[in-house]
């Protein structure tokens, strides 16, 4: 799809171009197309509607919550409810002030500028960043030495999306600066049951409701996971099968990929085995778990604990991370005598 007809100027992207087209094609366009979240979805119409009316950018909106959840889909929602074009970066793309200032003279009025991952951005490119939210103008310098001079250039109005799975990392003059502040949830299987009919049809795959119910429950109340396993069932259900997707194939399909009645995969059972099995349930510091699953802490911090303690699977405490009585139960072990003290 063209930029024209999308809406969107991409400036800076980490995702591939296959699951790019993926992502866009099952993005939803309005908020009528929106599935989930309602309180939040609620809130944004009446926020947009009264901008529109008054004709004024809309205030500026930081989105919170784990990967997955549809933080990059709502920016895009946004700007299509507003009419607004929509320019995408994220805060490691910014490394000099000029980037930043490249990006910000170049929106037109009341577009949308969307920055993913805002909690990595260069503190010295955010403090730039602080005029162009408050005044809508950028700071620069003209000059060296003496004879230096301090300049405003003048912005025209727009809106700041920002983006974060790490709400603490971000510092409170930048949290602060946003007057719309909405964190996502994980999705009830309900929810995602839709978001897999819906993207069935957008995919022409054909679709029982059994095995739209088995994806959905396995999909970690995310409808990322969701569309990408309906992807790998689909595979399995044209090349071993009818091209049906039913609860059979579905079910047969998510065994082989690892996805679990519950919803984990490998890595959340090699997370719950080495917590239980190496470290006797815990307490367990985030930086030894790494070395022990092979996976980076800021991947187990970000991508997996946010599930596993949602679920009730983990623990964090002020001496480390702790498997709960949920967990033994999961893995089929005896969880030793006074652990749910241990999580106190």
């Amino acid at each position: 799809m063209s930029e024209e007809l999308s809406g969107e100027r991409p400036i800076a992207s980490s995702a591939s171009g296959d699951d790019a087209r993926f992502d866009l094609t099952l993005r939803p366009r309005n908020f009528a197309e929106v599935v989930g979240q309602r309180p939040l979805i609620d809130n944004l119409k009446v926020f947009v509607k009264a901008a529109a009316a008054r004709k004024e950018p809309l205030d500026h909106v930081l989105f919170c919550g784990p990967p997955g959840l549809g933080k990059t889909s709502l920016a895009h929602v946004i700007a299509n409810e507003l009419g607004s074009q929509i320019h995408v970066t994220s805060g490691p793309a910014l490394e000099r002030k000029g980037d930043l200032a490249g990006i910000l003279t170049n929106l037109a009025e009341n577009d949308v500028l969307f920055i993913d991952e805002i909690h990595r951005m260069n503190p010295a490119i955010e403090e730039n960043l602080y005029p162009a939210m408050e005044s809508f103008t950028f700071d620069i310098v003209i000059g060296d030495g003496a004879g230096a001079r301090a300049l405003k250039l003048p912005l025209k109005r727009f809106t700041l999306i920002g983006a974060t799975t790490r709400t603490g990392l971000l510092t409170g003059p930048l949290r602060d600066r946003f007057g719309i502040v909405s964190r996502l949830d994980y999705y009830p299987a309900e929810d995602l049951q839709e978001i897999v009919r819906r993207s069935a049809q957008k995919l022409a795959v054909r679709l029982e409701e059994g095995g739209a119910k088995e994806i959905a429950r396995r999909a970690r109340g995310t409808p990322r996971i969701a569309n990408r396993l309906l992807r790998r069932v689909r595979d399995f259900a044209e090349v071993e099968g009818d091209g049906k997707v039913s609860k059979a194939v579905a079910d047969r399909a998510l065994q082989r990929l690892e996805v679990d009645a519950q919803g984990l995969d490998s890595m959340d059972r090699k997370i719950l085995v080495a917590l239980v099995d190496k470290f006797g349930g815990g307490p367990v510091g985030l930086e030894t778990l790494a070395v022990a699953t092979g996976e980076r802490s800021d991947t187990l911090e970000d991508v997996y604990e946010p599930y596993l303690l949602t679920e009730g699977y983990l623990a964090r405490t002020p001496r480390g991370r702790v498997a709960t009585p949920r967990a033994f139960e999961h893995l089929g072990r005896r969880a030793p005598a006074g652990l749910q003290g241990s999580l106190l």
